[in-house]
């Protein structure tokens, strides 16, 4: 594939991905519909806002290059987290959740246009 190409779709990817979480982060953590689906949960109310408002700091942290890592490693701490909850609660359709976490680590993987390799020298 054209170089060129493959930066594009990894950096589109990177912000299809950022703003995506970014808006569901901020819809369950300020919104009323969000709020009567955790409701259910169980679990104290200044949980939602919390895990919501984490969410959306990773996101951005995940958008802004000089920090993406830092962003993509507290995506995925915080995606396991959910699917988690979701576990406990006997919800088992986590399917988007695994579906953002690979590809947080796809654009993890692929930064400034070149695939990050695995270093074997000891």
């Amino acid at each position: 594939m054209n170089p060129r190409v493959k930066a594009l779709a990894i950096s589109g990817l990177r912000w299809a991905l950022g703003l995506v979480v970014l808006w569901e982060s901020v819809h369950f953590a300020l919104s009323a519909a969000g709020a009567h689906q955790f409701a259910e949960t169980g679990l104290p109310q200044w949980i939602r806002p919390a895990l919501g408002g984490s969410e959306a700091v990773a996101a951005i942290l995940f958008l802004a290059p000089a920090v993406s890592l830092v962003g993509g490693y507290a995506l995925l701490v915080i995606f396991a987290i959910a699917v988690c909850v979701h576990f406990l609660h006997g919800r088992y359709e986590v399917g988007a959740l695994i579906v953002y976490g690979m590809a947080v680590i796809a654009c993890m993987a692929h930064r400034n246009g070149e695939w990050v390799e695995a270093r074997h020298d000891r």
